[in-house]
């Protein structure tokens, strides 16, 4: 009967000591939950990146495939045109920017707005 506290008393460290671990040591539930946000965090950036690929891929596949999908990178990219067409460059002017103070043009409004 003089056993039954001390070996009471050690089973009740060793439950201790083993929750500690559980919840504090290596590999404890807190490290479990964060390597499982990794984990989905590392699925999501892994499916973005595949479909990126795929992407890629189809591309490829296209210009190795097909001359329109070149002649059109050529066209865009590189400026160049077929024989015997003519190439013309739209350029667009810009409008003036009117200065932040107020009108350029001087109206009746503007000078009514300043008089104090």
């Amino acid at each position: 009967m003089r056993k039954a506290p001390w070996l009471l008393l050690v089973l009740v460290l060793l439950l201790g000591w083993l929750q500690y671990k559980f919840w504090f040591g290596v590999g404890s539930s807190g490290q479990v939950v964060a390597l499982e946000q990794q984990v989905a965090s590392q699925k999501r950036e892994n499916a973005g990146l595949q479909e990126r690929n795929d992407a890629l891929a189809a591309e490829v596949e296209d210009l190795k495939s097909g001359e329109s999908a070149v002649e059109e990178r050529a066209r865009s990219e590189l400026g160049m045109i077929k024989p015997g067409e003519k190439f013309y460059r739209v350029v667009e002017t810009v409008a003036p920017v009117p200065p932040p103070g107020g009108d350029a043009t001087g109206s009746d409004d503007d000078v009514a707005d300043r008089v104090p």
